[in-house]
């Protein structure tokens, strides 16, 4: 035999017996569920961030378009000011940890927004509070597994998050789906308590911002009010 055929040959068996590590990851244990869920957690934050957003609400009576400037801190910080419509330009919402305050130019007062209304609407949108500002962490405060759906697709995981007991968040559970090569969010849907769906959120039109790949496009859809939607772009 030729030395050609050894040098192939060893070369054959010596990949067979490299771990797998660095090929492929077991997507069952925890350290890489963590980290799905925490890419999700930060996926428009980071150290600290600015963008500019634009934010359309739509229902079958009308429809209207909101800019706005958005400053991030790590988890704990986010400052939010909206640029147009002239109506509601100036007004800004500010939250440190787990206090949220809105201030409101034209009558120059700071209203500090209590934990109760945290799950209400932001400026009318179908985003509420809490969405705005991330008051809860995925990976802090939910319980996360792996998941199957009805017509999974093959390209895709399913991580299930589950509140933890003790905390007052308002959904029973959430079902996230991940792109499997770069566990980039496709869709988000939330759940009550008894199970049923309440609003669905596709993550679309990925793109490339200071060295982060992110969706550019977030829209929700309440699953009871026919013909409404909010969509995000950044």
């Amino acid at each position: 035999m030729t030395i050609s055929y050894w040098v192939i040959r060893i070369i054959f068996l010596v990949v067979l017996v490299l771990p797998s590590t660095g090929l492929s990851e077991d997507i069952d244990s925890d350290t890489v569920l963590k980290k799905i869920v925490k890419k999700i957690d930060e996926l428009y934050r980071s150290k600290s961030s600015y963008s500019e957003m634009e934010m359309t609400i739509s229902t079958p009576h009308w429809e209207r378009t909101l800019t706005m400037n958005v400053w991030t801190e790590g988890m704990e910080k986010t400052f939010i000011r909206i640029l147009s419509p002239a109506k509601e330009k100036g007004i800004a919402t500010l939250r440190i940890g787990n206090e949220m305050w809105n201030y409101l130019p034209k009558t120059n007062k700071v209203i500090k927004i209590p934990p109760s209304m945290m799950v209400g609407s932001w400026m009318g949108s179908d985003f509420t509070n809490d969405d705005l500002v991330k008051e809860y962490s995925l990976v802090e405060d939910y319980i996360f597994k792996l998941t199957t759906v009805e017509d999974a697709d093959e390209k895709l995981l399913y991580v299930k998050l589950v509140p933890k007991e003790g905390l007052a968040i308002v959904w029973g559970h959430i079902i996230i789906a991940v792109r499997k090569s770069d566990y980039m969010p496709v869709w988000e849907q939330y759940f009550d308590e008894r199970g049923n769906l309440i609003r669905l959120i596709n993550f679309k039109d990925v793109k490339l911002f200071d060295d982060r790949e992110i969706p550019t496009i977030m829209e929700l859809i309440p699953q009871h009010k026919e013909g409404h939607k909010t969509i995000i772009r950044y």
